[in-house]
């Protein structure tokens, strides 16, 4: 799944990104709005994952969507 896909589905993503990441919040999902790096950043801050450590996660995640579909 590209980053385009991620910003365009956003609203059907966001109840399986709560259930993956439940620590985030409604407002910051509403800040991150589809954008990877925002994404990426909030898991940093809220997970205390490295930079790499997040992306792994956000790769894995949008993998196993792609999986899915």
């Amino acid at each position: 799944m590209t980053d385009d896909i991620l910003e365009g589905q956003w609203k059907q993503l966001r109840g399986r990104i709560k259930e993956a990441w439940g620590v985030l919040t409604d407002d910051e999902l509403d800040q991150i709005d589809g954008k990877r790096d925002r994404l990426i950043g909030k898991l940093q801050e809220k997970y205390g994952y490295s930079r790499v450590e997040a992306d792994e996660e956000v790769d894995r995640f949008l993998n196993d969507l792609d999986r899915q579909i």
